[in-house]
C-alpha cells in the first residue's frame, strides 16, 4: 500500500495541481484575468442567487386565458369545417363560458355535421390495450341541433403538462438571449415555473421578458371603415379591432385572421434606420413563410398590412411593392432598449399561453456579500479548528492531514468552477461538512494504525495494515453519504440541489485526499526518515 509507481506518483501530483489551477482565477478580478496567458484557466466560480443576489420569480400558468383562446380556435376550426363543400348551414357558433357550440340550422344533417367535426376532438393518446383513446374534446349533440365541444379532464391534464414544458422552453430561450449566468428555470406543481437569475441588475426587465406572450400575428387592414366608426358600429363579420402601442392609442381595423404568425420567423435582430436612425427590428421567415408572406405582398399592393404583438398594432405599413426577399421591418419609435427587447421575443418565441405572477422576490448583492462573509468566517474558523485539533491528536501525521484537507478543498472549488456549478450557501454548507469527513477518514485510518502498532506490528507494517484496513470502512461511509445526495439532487430544487452538489463532489475528493494524497504523503516520508517508531 506504501508502493508508488513514478507515473501513479505524477498522476497524483497532477490532479491536485489541476485543482489548484482551476481555483485560482478565483482570487483575481475579470480585468486583472484578462492579462493572463490563453493556456491558464480563466473561469471563475458561479455565485448562486443567494450569494450574488438576483431575481426569484414564480409564474403560474393562466389556465382560463388559454382555455379562451383555445376554444376561439377551435371556432374557426369548426366554421371553415362546416363551409367545406357541400356547405352545412349553423348559427350561433362561438364560445360559452368554457365551451364552443354551434347550432345546425338543418336538422336532418345533424349526423353529417357530426360526422365531419368528430376529427375536432383531436386524439391525442392511444391507449395500447386496447381502450378508448384520449381525446382532447368531448363532442355532445342535442335532438333541437346544438353541438358543444368541451374540454376533457384528461385532456385539459395533458394540454396543460404540454403548456408548462414549452413554457420553461420559451423562458429558457428568453433568459439565455439577455445574458443572465446559470439561470435555474423549472417546474414547481402542475401549474408552476420558478425563474431564478443569479446577478441579474434589472429584474423588472427580467419580468417583463418572460411573462409577455409575445404573439406575433401579421394582418391585413380593413379599409372599409375606420376604426373609430368600427367600435361605435359593428364591425363586419371576420374582422376585429385592435389598438396600437401609440400614446394614445389608435384603433385599428384588422382582418380577424392572421396571414403569417411568428412561427413562421427564423431571425430577429436591432438595427437602425438610415433615414430616421431610429432603432428599428428586422426580420426574417422560413421558406414557407418568405413564400405566404410574397403571396400576400404581391396580391395586396397599396393596402395596409398591420403586424400585431399580443393584440397590440405596432406598425401598419402600406405595402408599396411586392416583397419576395422573405425580410421585413419593424418600426414604431423604439428605444434602443425596447428594441433589443422586442428582438429577443421574437427569436425566442411565443408562450403558449399567459403567465402570472404569484411569487416575485428581488434578493440585492449585499444580502450575499453577507452571506459570503459569514460562509468564509465559518469555514475560516472550522478549518482552523480542526487543523489545530489534528495537530495536537496526531502529530506530525496531523500535519499531513492538514496538507491533505487543504488539497481536498483546493480540489473542490476547482470541480466546481470546472464544472461552472453554481456554489449557494446551502453548498458552503456542504463544502463545511466535507471538511468534518475529510477529517473523519483520516481519524479512521491513524487510529487503525495505532491499534496495529499496539498490536506488535513494526512502524511500517502498521502504517500499511492501517491504510489497507481503514479503505473498506472509508468506502462504506462514503458511499452511503453519496446515495444519499443523489436523493437529495433527484427529489430537490434549488438550494437543496446545490448542497447535493458539493457534498458529492466533496465525497470523491474526500476518498481521493485522505486515501490516496495523504498515503503519498506518509509513503514519502517512510522512504526518506525510515522510522522505527511511529510519531503519532
Amino acid at each position: 500500500m506504501l508502493y508508488f509507481a513514478r507515473w501513479k506518483i505524477a498522476l497524483i501530483v497532477l490532479v491536485v495541481a489541476a485543482g489548484i489551477l482551476a481555483t485560482l482565477p478565483n482570487f483575481f478580478s475579470a480585468r486583472q484575468l484578462e492579462s493572463w496567458p490563453d493556456f491558464l484557466p480563466k473561469s471563475q466560480m458561479v455565485l448562486g442567487l443567494d450569494l450574488q443576489g438576483g431575481a426569484y420569480l414564480l409564474y403560474e400558468v393562466d389556465q382560463e386565458d388559454y382555455i379562451q383562446k383555445r376554444m376561439k380556435a377551435l371556432v374557426s376550426d369548426i366554421r371553415a369545417t362546416l363551409r367545406e363543400e357541400p356547405r352545412i348551414g349553423y348559427t350561433g357558433l362561438g364560445v360559452q363560458g368554457d365551451t364552443a357550440q354551434v347550432r345546425i340550422r338543418d336538422l336532418t344533417r345533424l349526423d353529417d355535421a357530426e360526422e365531419r367535426l368528430q376529427p375536432l376532438v383531436n386524439p391525442l393518446v392511444s391507449n395500447l390495450f386496447g381502450g378508448q383513446p384520449v381525446n382532447e374534446f368531448e363532442m355532445t349533440a342535442t335532438d333541437d341541433g346544438l353541438v358543444r365541444f368541451a374540454y376533457t379532464e384528461q385532456g385539459l391534464q395533458d394540454r396543460m403538462a404540454a403548456i408548462v414544458q414549452q413554457s420553461i422552453e420559451v423562458i429558457r430561450r428568453r433568459v439565455d438571449e439577455i445574458g443572465t449566468t446559470e439561470p435555474n428555470i423549472q417546474r414547481q406543481g402542475t401549474d408552476r415555473i420558478l425563474v431564478e437569475a443569479p446577478g441579474e441588475s434589472d429584474p423588472e426587465r427580467l419580468k417583463d421578458l418572460v411573462g409577455q406572450t409575445a404573439q406575433l400575428t401579421f394582418h391585413m387592414v380593413d379599409t372599409s371603415m375606420s376604426g373609430e366608426q368600427a367600435m361605435q358600429n359593428r364591425p363586419p363579420v371576420g374582422t376585429v379591432v385592435m389598438m396600437s402601442v401609440d400614446d394614445p392609442p389608435f384603433p385599428y381595423l384588422l382582418e380577424e385572421s392572421p396571414l403569417l404568425s411568428g412561427e413562421d420567423l427564423v431571425d430577429a435582430q436591432v438595427s437602425f434606420d438610415p433615414r430616421s436612425n431610429e432603432p428599428v427590428v428586422n426580420f426574417r421567415f422560413n421558406q414557407s413563410g418568405a413564400r405566404k408572406f410574397a403571396l400576400v405582398t404581391q396580391q395586396n399592393v397599396n393596402r395596409p398590412f398591420a403586424i400585431v404583438l399580443d393584440d397590440e398594432v405596432i406598425s401598419a405599413p402600406v405595402i408599396r411593392e411586392p416583397i419576395t426577399g422573405g425580410s421585413g421591418q419593424i418600426s414604431g419609435s423604439f428605444t434602443v432598449e425596447g428594441a433589443n427587447d422586442l428582438a429577443v421575443l421574437l427569436r425566442a418565441g411565443a408562450l403558449p399561453a399567459k403567465l402570472t405572477v404569484i411569487e416575485e422576490r428581488s434578493i440585492g448583492p449585499g444580502l450575499g456579500a453577507d452571506s459570503i462573509e459569514a460562509g468564509k468566517l465559518a469555514s475560516i474558523i472550522g478549518g482552523a479548528l480542526v487543523i489545530a485539533f489534528m495537530i495536537l491528536a496526531y502529530g506530525r501525521f496531523g500535519i499531513i492531514a492538514d496538507l491533505a484537507l487543504m488539497a481536498n478543498i483546493f480540489m473542490i472549488f476547482g470541480a466546481l468552477t470546472f464544472l461552472q456549478a453554481t456554489l449557494t450557501l446551502p453548498g458552503i454548507a456542504g463544502i463545511v461538512l466535507t471538511i468534518g469527513m475529510a477529517v473523519d477518514a483520516n481519524v479512521l485510518i491513524f487510529e487503525r494504525i495505532r491499534e496495529e502498532a499496539r498490536a506488535g506490528r513494526s512502524a511500517v507494517s502498521a502504517i500499511d495494515a492501517g491504510y489497507s484496513r481503514a479503505l473498506g470502512t472509508i468506502l462504506d461511509a462514503n458511499i452511503t453519504t453519496l446515495i444519499a445526495a443523489v436523493i437529495l439532487f433527484q427529489l430537490g430544487s434549488g438550494p437543496v440541489r446545490g448542497f447535493a452538489v458539493t457534498l458529492a463532489i466533496g465525497i470523491f475528493t474526500t476518498v481521493f485526499s485522505a486515501f490516496t494524497f495523504s498515503r503519498l504523503l506518509v509513503a514519502l516520508w517512510v522512504r526518506r526518515r525510515r522510522p522505527s517508531k511511529l510519531p503519532i
